[in-house]
């Protein structure tokens, strides 16, 4: 059964601290879908993964191409990635279901700990998770460096 890790972002904004994560992810050998709820933010974050450094290049596409089973790295606004992720990474309170999490090695939900109502969902996410019996682990990075802050 997988694990869900609760990223509160404090220091570093989504387009920095996702990068990482997703090389770490692809490091696992993971295939990872970046679930988000606007389309026109997956595509921000799409351009801003374009733009990344040359050598740490992450290989990525938009759901609704051509390819999008042969994506390591796809962006989609749909629970069911087409390229058969083992890593879901939600963003911007995008749902995850209990249900899913026992199929995937790992659930990430990043959010916004400047954003009251981020803060506010992900909360409710730890909640609704952890009442289902999910392995749940939150991360802070408000000392500077991340740290395990708690775990059930």
């Amino acid at each position: 059964m997988g694990a869900v890790y609760f990223y509160h972002l404090t220091r570093q904004p989504l387009e920095r601290t996702l990068p990482a994560l997703l090389d770490k992810a692809r490091q696992a050998g993971w295939r990872i879908a970046v679930r988000g709820t606007d389309p026109a933010r997956l595509d921000w974050l799409d351009e801003k993964l374009w733009l990344g450094p040359e050598e740490g290049f992450l290989p990525h596409g938009r759901a609704g191409g051509p390819h999008d089973q042969a994506q390591p790295i796809l962006l989609t606004t749909e629970a069911d990635a087409a390229n058969d992720p083992a890593c879901v990474m939600a963003v911007d309170g995008a749902v995850v279901d209990p249900s899913e999490v026992g199929a995937l090695e790992r659930v990430c939900i990043l959010f916004d700990g400047n954003d009251d109502q981020a803060v506010q969902q992900a909360r409710g996410q730890w909640k609704d998770l952890t009442d289902a019996g999910c392995s749940a682990q939150y991360w802070s990075e408000e000392s500077g460096r991340w740290e395990k802050k708690a775990e059930a």
